[in-house]
């Protein structure tokens, strides 16, 4: 990939999911329905407040979201897990991006405070992925902070959360 993209559309997301965007082998977003944004809006390599890379995504929400049936019946709320993942999600897209090869992996999250839900009353959500850290050797590595928004409201705060991209080993 010569000059990437400042930003994704839906089909665009898709091709990630199906590897066709960073290439077999690589970096590669789950497909729907565990696709947890519709659109990057921004990506850099220089942004965020460490100057290391900043991604902004968003998700819009429809009432019959799959998780909205089942979670939880008569109380529908989007799990939490679904929300961190968004952020995993988009810091492998991010290690992806640069060109970097390997397939991605969630490797940990420091802290996680939900303050608020995502329900089917919400329209969209928004999720910011700051990096902090960028190891690209051997390891290649990206820890980055997160938040998430529903109609603009912060509802989750990340740190520390970590995405590794390996290559197969058999």
């Amino acid at each position: 990939m010569n000059q990437p993209k400042s930003s994704y559309d839906y089909a665009d997301l898709l091709a990630c999911g199906r590897g066709e965007l960073f290439g077999p082998g690589n970096a590669q977003l789950p497909l729907p329905p565990m696709l947890m944004f519709d659109r990057i809006t921004e990506i850099s390599k220089d942004g965020g407040a460490a100057g290391l890379g900043k991604v902004v995504a968003e998700f819009d929400v429809k009432p019959d979201l799959w998780f909205f049936g089942c979670h939880f019946q008569g109380d529908p709320v989007m799990p939490g897990c679904l929300g961190l993942d968004a952020l995993w999600q988009m810091t492998g897209f991010f290690l992806g991006w640069l060109g970097e090869p390997g397939r991605g992996r969630a490797l940990g999250v420091g802290e996680v405070k939900l303050s608020g839900m995502v329900t089917p009353l919400v329209k969209k959500v928004t999720y910011e992925v700051e990096v902090t850290r960028l190891i690209l050797r051997k390891l290649k590595m990206a820890v980055s902070n997160g938040i998430m928004k529903a109609d603009g409201e912060t509802v989750y705060q990340v740190t520390d959360m970590k995405v590794g991209l390996f290559q197969p080993t058999a």
